[in-house]
């Protein structure tokens, strides 16, 4: 059993080594889903309703944190965006200098 255990924690922290939290967070304004690397506020795992941001499809807009909204489409632009950014931090470095 001990043996188990210390097995599960190594892939645990080998686990926590290889994720990396993506630098955006996923908002909901404008009838759509948009990604943002705005800063949240202290405490807030979302943008509260009325909160400016700039999504990284450069829009100015206010966020929107009802129920629903959360239901709404994600906007094309904040999604490819989001992907690039995606595959950029989990790609090794010597890949990207290729």
């Amino acid at each position: 059993m001990h043996h188990i255990l210390m097995h599960a924690s190594t892939i645990s922290r080998e686990a926590s080594m290889l994720y990396r939290a993506h630098p955006f967070h996923w908002v909901p304004a404008a009838g759509l889903r948009h990604a943002s690397t705005d800063r949240r506020p202290d405490a807030a795992l979302a943008y509260p309703t009325g909160t400016s941001v700039s999504p990284l499809c450069r829009q100015r807009l206010s966020a929107d944190n009802s129920e629903l909204a959360w239901l709404w489409s994600t906007c094309r632009d904040c999604d490819a965006e989001a992907h690039r950014i995606a595959r950029t931090l989990h790609t090794p470095a010597t890949e990207r200098s290729k």
